[in-house]
């Protein structure tokens, strides 16, 4: 008797993001909003997502939220983090070069010859990150880039000059890269982490609406300030929401690029779906439906353990308010804390897709605890 062929079929990818929504994904990331400045970052999501939503408020910080049944006594949060990493200007030499420290955790090795953008009380002015030129190194140790050695170059030739431009210590520094689609596969461009975040859980809110979905229960969705220094703008808003639930979204390593140990690291990849992760802040029965969801919504998914940690706003919600009950969704992405970050299109879609699904999961005043007396 002849053997029968099988075969898999995979299920077809049907696309989330439309013309508008990227539209206005390009415009986000490619403003600057670094740590402490995020307002105009904010004012673009704001006016994203207002269609969406009831309401929408801002925190003392610029944490900016958007509320679906605000009137509701039970609270889901959706969050991301709106701010980049950065520099500020640290010392102006005599001779008009600049020094700098990290504004979050900017990385030096890839500061040389990168073109910024100095925001100074007269508006931005336009610098480079200069380095010796390799025929004045020959015959030398090479020295390597540190805070010590990386500094500006705005064109001025004294301090006096450069505090004219309206520059001083304390202003801050984003580089001017921009985004852009690569092999019509990942979108690429600085600030993916986190802003890609704050995309998606308004596209959230948008399939929500167009799909007129009725939620049982008060939305938050929370791009917050202040992540990339310490969780901070998400520990201060968890504390005015006072949240029942909340399921956070942030990036993640493609762990499948060169110098990059997957014994320590894990094993993650762009395109192969949203990152569900096991920490002692994920709560354990909110991570299971997640799993349940993608599982039965056929959204592919991958696995991330930490240890103590995952590092993500996760953790300041989840330690909140006597204990909220936390998960965290995670974007692959390459290159992270780089001017060139790249995130698939397909994770991007599916993201949307598993925390759009699971939010018509859960119910009313779910409780969410393991073993109730």
């Amino acid at each position: 008797m002849a053997k029968t062929k099988t075969t898999t079929v995979e299920k077809k990818h049907t696309p989330i993001v439309l013309k508008k929504g990227l539209n206005f994904f390009e415009k986000y990331i490619n403003n600057a909003s670094p740590t402490g400045y995020e307002w105009e970052g904010q004012r673009l999501w704001l006016d994203y997502i207002k269609p969406y939503v009831d309401e929408t408020f801002i925190d003392n910080y610029g944490t900016a939220v958007g509320v679906i049944n605000p009137k509701a006594s039970y609270k889901v949060v959706i969050e991301a983090h709106s701010d980049e990493i950065s520099w500020f200007v640290n010392y102006i030499t005599n001779d008009g070069l600049l020094y700098v420290i990290r504004n979050g955790g900017s990385d030096h090795q890839i500061a040389p010859s990168k073109r910024v953008n100095i925001h100074g009380d007269k508006g931005v002015v336009k610098a480079v990150f200069g380095w010796p030129a390799i025929h004045t190194r020959s015959g030398e140790k090479e020295e390597a880039p540190t805070l010590k050695n990386i500094f500006l170059d705005c064109g001025c030739t004294s301090k006096e000059e450069v505090e004219e431009l309206g520059i001083h210590v304390g202003s801050v520094i984003t580089y001017e890269d921009e985004f852009m689609m690569l092999n019509n596969r990942y979108y690429v461009g600085r600030a993916l982490d986190n802003r890609a975040g704050g995309f998606m859980i308004a596209e959230v809110a948008r399939l929500l609406k167009e799909n007129k979905k009725e939620l049982p229960f008060g939305l938050y969705i929370v791009n917050a300030v202040q992540e990339e220094v310490g969780l901070r703008g998400a520990e201060m808003i968890t504390q005015k929401i006072k949240p029942n639930v909340a399921i956070v979204t942030d990036v993640t390593h493609d762990t499948q690029t060169p110098m990059i140990n997957k014994i320590t690291q894990g094993d993650l990849a762009c395109g192969k779906g949203p990152v569900i992760s096991y920490a002692p802040s994920v709560q354990i029965n909110l991570n299971r439906l997640l799993i349940e969801t993608a599982t039965e919504r056929e959204i592919p998914f991958q696995r991330q353990a930490s240890s103590r940690i995952t590092g993500t706003d996760t953790d300041a919600f989840a330690y909140s308010n006597g204990g909220v009950p936390s998960a965290l969704i995670s974007l692959p992405l390459r290159y992270m804390h780089t001017t060139v970050e790249m995130i698939h299109k397909e994770d991007v879609d599916n993201v949307i897709s598993l925390i759009y699904e699971v939010l018509l999961k859960i119910e009313d005043g779910q409780d969410f605890r393991t073993f109730i007396k």
